[in-house]
């Protein structure tokens, strides 16, 4: 092989390695912008379809606008329901801890947050 062909493939593997470099210090600071924190939340499961709404406290809000946000929550609180309605009665109540979850936005008011269109798990 000539000094020629060594030298262009020695440049092209420096300029593939620094830009996938780059690209992985880009891709961890967006994922950590879009991500929240909830002391504490809560959220209503129906028998036939877990809500995909949960409201959270004392939360940090993203400072990014994105399409999907991770929230990370301390303490979720799921009141399980019988049936469809609050009429049905309250079936069980079940405490998690170190959750995290994915939602498509959010409303803020004062002290909480009402994240909305987030998928069960």
């Amino acid at each position: 092989m000539n000094i020629t062909l060594k030298r262009l493939l020695g440049v092209t593997a420096a300029v593939a390695t620094g830009a996938a470099a780059l690209l992985g210090a880009g891709a961890g600071t967006a994922v950590a912008a879009d991500t929240a924190h909830c002391d504490r939340a809560e959220q209503d499961m129906w028998s036939g379809d877990p809500s995909r709404n949960v409201t959270g406290y004392r939360c940090s809000i993203p400072t990014d606008r994105s399409r999907w946000y991770t929230v990370e929550i301390d303490t979720l609180v799921q009141t399980h329901y019988d049936g469809d309605t609050v009429e049905g009665g309250v079936d069980r109540t079940e405490t998690l801890h170190n959750r995290t979850i994915r939602c498509l936005g959010y409303t803020s008011d004062d002290d909480t947050v009402n994240w909305f269109g987030c998928p069960a798990a």
